[in-house]
């Protein structure tokens, strides 16, 4: 088969204006139906493809969107960036995912090397560390469109998509409590985050609403390294006056507190209830099964990339609005909570 024909070879076939063809090529309004027919037509005959890093230089765009978030085995982020690909593909948009480990340092270094034009816009999720701003501002100040999910930064002026964190969390707390939870526990891998406040408020107002006074030493920060999670979840599970459930505000902490679990003499959901922040799979298939806080992870991702593609694809779109967008999160309820 022939390698193709180029744009101009294309509009003297047509016997029009190589810019005519482009814009049919592109859907461009000012061109009437009948020609579009006409050239694209015209281009499957004669096995013409446009050449879209040649287009991107002129337009002096990359076509990428750059999404970066705090880690990889989070099966939250995993869903987040397939629903922002679902979008951004029909669009003929590529993404760039960037992982900052949690390491603000690592964060920042990202946000400079996108500074020189690699991506048209960024998708992103703070890191547990991230309490200076000033890279951010950085690019919001260069007009570089930024959406925040999940862990956002309130301070920049931009649309950010989250889940109900406070009342989920809340409603997940009173379902341990009706199990016959006297002393939960809350766990965390960071004070300061976003996300984690929120969720941490809604689990002190259930004890709160409930009467029970919580003991601070309950609300348990942990850390990145699995091995001295279990350690320091272990410890607290075996002394005498122990939690009795456990609320894990993110996924890898209720499999922490499993793998502790069995270096004790306790049982799920016998002496222990857990629930924890997951969209994990096979939180099913665990032993007892998991009772979930399911994140909508795929539908953020699309709304983030629907929004995006909206303002780099339309011509003077106004700045992305300064909002807070909530989607709700759903409880599951399953072994790990429920004693027969």
């Amino acid at each position: 088969m022939a390698s193709g024909i180029s744009l101009k070879e294309l509009a003297a076939e047509l016997k029009l204006a190589p810019s005519t063809v482009s814009r049919a090529l592109n859907d461009s309004y000012e061109i009437s139906e009948q020609t579009k027919k006409k050239v694209l037509s015209m281009a499957e005959k004669l096995n013409y493809h446009p050449n879209p890093f040649a287009r991107s230089l002129r337009e002096n765009k990359s076509k990428a969107i750059a999404v970066i978030i705090p880690e990889r085995i989070n099966t939250f982020f995993a869903q987040v960036i397939d629903g922002i690909e679902e979008i951004t593909q029909e669009h003929g948009y590529h993404l760039l995912v960037y992982c900052t480990h949690e390491d603000v340092e690592k964060e920042k270094k990202i946000v400079n090397l996108l500074l020189n034009g690699r991506a048209d816009a960024i998708v992103m999720s703070v890191s547990s560390q991230t309490s200076d701003i000033s890279h951010l501002h950085k690019l919001y100040e260069r007009g570089f469109p930024i959406l925040f999910f999940d862990r956002i930064c309130s301070e920049i002026p931009t649309t950010k998509f989250i889940t109900n964190d406070y009342q989920v969390t809340l409603e997940a707390t009173r379902h341990l409590i009706q199990q016959g939870c006297k002393r939960p526990a809350f766990l965390m891998l960071s004070e300061d985050i976003s996300i984690t406040k929120e969720r941490h408020r809604g689990f002190l107002a259930a004890l709160k609403e409930a009467g029970i006074s919580h003991n601070p030493e309950f609300s348990k920060v942990c850390c990145q390294n699995e091995e001295t999670n279990i350690e320091i979840l272990k410890n607290l599970l075996i002394q005498e006056n122990r939690p009795d459930g456990i609320l894990a505000s993110v996924e890898k902490l209720a499999l922490a507190c499993y793998q502790a679990v069995k270096k004790t003499d306790l049982k799920i959901p016998t002496d222990l209830k857990i629930i924890s922040f997951s969209n994990m799979g096979i939180a099913g298939l665990l032993n007892p099964s998991l009772t979930t806080i399911s994140q909508p992870a795929f539908s953020m991702g699309e709304e983030c990339a629907r929004i995006l593609i909206k303002k780099l694809t339309k011509t003077n779109q106004p700045a992305l609005a300064n909002e807070v967008v909530v989607i709700p999160s759903k409880i599951t309820i399953r072994a790990s909570t429920m004693v027969e």
